[in-house]
């Protein structure tokens, strides 16, 4: 990518028709001229070009010239390397997926929450597992408090057709992540099909695994990735004779999204991570072609609105180069991308700012071109989503496809000259970074060693160090809170009463089986595992009609020796969480005293004076929930000490100009010091260098202004004033 601070070629047309011809087309010195007059003297590379967290330059204007040397350019919808789409027509044969997930601990929940929204406009299904059920366990193998908790509890045949008892799989396609356990969800699937006198054939959508994103997630606990990458082979193997329109291999950006990670390292690590598995199951005697049409990307897409359009268009570029360089044909070369709204920057605090968020995240998506768009509840990171946050986060797509018809362009985003510039440098980037993990042996290795958790912890810790500063903005959170927010009412959930009726369930489960009849089954079970073939879930499937519940399964399955592989995990993670931490704390205090943390204005002078740093106090101290006492302005600094300590408040906050700050700031702190010596006093603004030391003599604590670490500042003024530690 070439260094956009430097100005392009002299631009003497548009090229083309241009819609008002009779005005002149300004070259691009003639606005660079003019663009720098306008700056009066300020650097036209700092305050105009902007630096992404993906080391992208971005320009306030793209010209024809920016786009001369993209190789994608001129490529058409449906055509290799399908930066524009993978079908010719785009949505308008077939719309996105509106892909909701479903809550519902229990089958029998899971399946009245499912038909109720099927029902209303949702047209296939995420089903989230619980993590028992996505380590193969049935839940008297769980650990407390885990059934039932955060997705669905699975296990028996019986489970399976309570959970999508009258829900049609012909006509609703599944998005499941089966953990380590892939293959026994598949044979639990297969045998109820049967059952209901269908053929697995109907079965569509992706129910697969993705091996070292269930690595980078499980760490230190490890993961036996030979046993996950055989089980993965012996999925992909039947799923090619038996259920030909269902993927079986999931590849997860969605791990790294959550983690912090740039554009370019959700890219580049999804690639790696996907080569890893292609090589895997090519050792194990699978196709690439094969392959490759079995593995469906999630992608988790965030608020930048562009580089989220511009990330799901170089996704494709890139995989169909891979796939390509693999021996893969042109079908083989297309991606499926589900996509997700980010789970990374919502917030807790005001959790309704989320639907706007989602709105936006949902539009890069369709623009973007995803298959299948699954929208966040907005009250996700508080509780389990509710019918009215569900009907929301579904109505929003509904909306998209039927009101402002998102469904009738194809590729709408292409010849925009930005987002045409910023695919292909992503895709540079992104590339580079492949090339870089492969060059260290492939993902796998550069996990072990550490390469992706170092440099994605890095920008995770410049996203963390901006939002501390308020350099970026989560709306209600770290900026403009509101102090009169009643937060969402989070039901309390009995996992001990879910835990103690699912083991009742499997217990009565096992008592009506043939032990005899199981044995035999799950041991041609175990025998088919070292055959590595399609046999291996029909072997599932066979054992599940004779009682085998997925622990059975999972335990027939399992090798006699583990080589479980340990790293050192990401960390999965919300962006707004040191905030939320801050606000709890405050809302500890309170219920502890009675009372909030108040912080006292004292407001020199008229209001004119002293008004623009009040506010930005009051903004700055109410994302910490502190209680802020404003008013209309001091005459003297006798009458705002006496107001300051008539207040009782734990903090005075001196707000006026850097003028009058010399006279004001020593005998106002003095005279609050002197009465209560504990009282912290903030000035609001940077004093000048040659003041500092005299104020903070006259027992000034600290000043805020807008570089400040306005986290850092909060959490050591909670500590200093309420005893709360974070």
């Amino acid at each position: 990518m070439s260094d956009q601070s430097e100005k392009p070629k002299t631009a003497d047309s548009a090229g083309g028709d241009r819609l008002f011809p009779e005005f002149s087309f300004p070259s691009y010195d003639e606005w660079y001229e003019q663009a720098v007059a306008s700056l009066k003297g300020e650097p036209f590379e700092k305050k105009v070009l902007t630096k992404t967290y993906e080391g992208i330059q971005l320009k306030p204007m793209y010209w024809p010239e920016d786009m001369e040397n993209l190789a994608h350019m001129g490529t058409f919808p449906g055509f290799p390397p399908y930066v524009r789409g993978t079908e010719v027509g785009g949505y308008i044969a077939k719309p996105w997926d509106i892909c909701q997930s479903i809550p519902g601990s229990t089958p029998e929940e899971f399946n009245r929450i499912a038909l109720h929204d099927l029902e209303r406009g949702q047209t296939a299904l995420t089903v989230v597992l619980d993590r028992p059920t996505r380590l193969g366990l049935d839940p008297d193998q769980a650990a407390p408090g885990q059934v039932g908790k955060g997705g669905l509890s699975l296990s028996t045949l019986e489970d399976l057709e309570k959970a999508f008892q009258d829900i049609d799989l012909e006509r609703f396609s599944l998005m499941i992540d089966g953990g380590t356990a892939v293959v026994p969800i598949l044979g639990l699937f297969c045998a109820m099909l049967r059952k209901r006198g269908a053929s697995p054939q109907v079965l569509h959508g992706c129910i697969g695994a993705d091996p070292v994103a269930q690595l980078v997630m499980a760490g230190s606990a490890g993961l036996d990735t030979e046993a996950a990458y055989d089980g993965l082979a012996a999925a992909v193997s039947w799923s090619l004779s038996h259920a030909p329109k269902l993927r079986t291999i999931l590849v997860d950006a969605g791990v790294y999204h959550n983690a912090g990670a740039s554009s370019v390292q959700e890219l580049g690590f999804a690639t790696a991570a996907a080569v890893e598995t292609m090589r895997a199951l090519t050792k194990r005697g699978l196709e690439p072609g094969d392959i490759a049409r079995k593995m469906q990307f999630s992608f988790s897409v965030g608020s930048n609105f562009f580089m989220e359009i511009a990330k799901l268009r170089a996704a494709r570029a890139i995989w169909s180069q891979v796939v390509s360089a693999f021996g893969g044909d042109d079908e083989a070369c297309k991606m499926v991308i589900h996509a997700r709204t980010s789970s990374y920057n919502k917030t807790a605090c005001d959790p309704f700012v989320n639907m706007l968020r989602n709105t936006a995240e949902t539009f890069s998506a369709a623009m973007g071109g995803a298959a299948g768009i699954e929208v966040v509840p907005f009250d996700e990171p508080v509780r389990n989503s509710d019918e009215f946050s569900r009907r929301v986060s579904r109505n929003l797509q509904i909306v998209l496809q039927e009101e402002c018809h998102f469904t009738h362009p194809i590729d709408p985003a292409g010849g925009s000259r930005y987002v045409e510039v910023l695919t292909d440098a992503l895709g540079e980037k992104a590339w580079a970074l492949f090339q870089d993990v492969e060059s260290r042996g492939g993902m796998l290795e550069a996990l072990k060693a550490g390469m992706p958790q170092e440099t994605l912890g890095a920008v995770a810790g410049k996203k963390q160090e901006s939002l501390a500063v308020r350099k970026d903005v989560m709306v209600g959170t770290n900026m403009y809170a509101n102090m009169l927010e009643k937060p969402l009412e989070k039901p309390v959930v009995d996992y001990e009463r879910i835990l103690a009726a699912r083991v009742d369930e499997i217990v009565a489960y096992r008592s009506r089986g043939d032990r005899a009849q199981l044995t035999e089954r799950l041991a041609d079970l175990g025998r088919s595992v070292g055959e590595g073939s399609a046999t291996v879930v029909e072997s599932a499937a066979e054992a599940v009609p004779a009682g085998a519940t997925l622990g059975d399964l999972t335990q027939a399955m399992s090798p006699a020796e583990s080589k479980a592989w340990s790293v050192d995990p990401l960390r999965i993670h919300r962006l707004s969480e040191p905030f939320e931490e801050l606000r709890a704390r405050a809302e500890q205090y309170l219920q502890k005293t009675g009372n909030r943390m108040k912080v006292f204005l004292a407001n020199m002078g008229p209001v004119t004076q002293h008004k623009a740093r009040a506010d930005f106090s009051t903004g700055f101290f109410e994302v910490g929930g502190f209680e802020v006492i404003s008013n209309l302005g001091h005459s003297s600094v006798e009458e705002a000490a006496d107001a300051a300590l008539a207040s009782g408040a734990h903090i005075v906050v001196i707000c006026s100009t850097d003028k009058t700050y010399p006279d004001i700031v020593p005998p106002l702190a003095g005279k609050i010091k002197a009465a209560r010596p504990e009282v912290k006093v903030v000035l609001a603004g940077k004093p000048a260098s040659e003041y500092e030391q005299s104020y903070r003599e006259a027992g000034m604590d600290d000043y805020i202004h807008i570089r400040s670490n306005c986290l850092q500042v909060l959490t050591n003024l909670q500590k200093a004033v309420g005893g709360l530690h974070g």
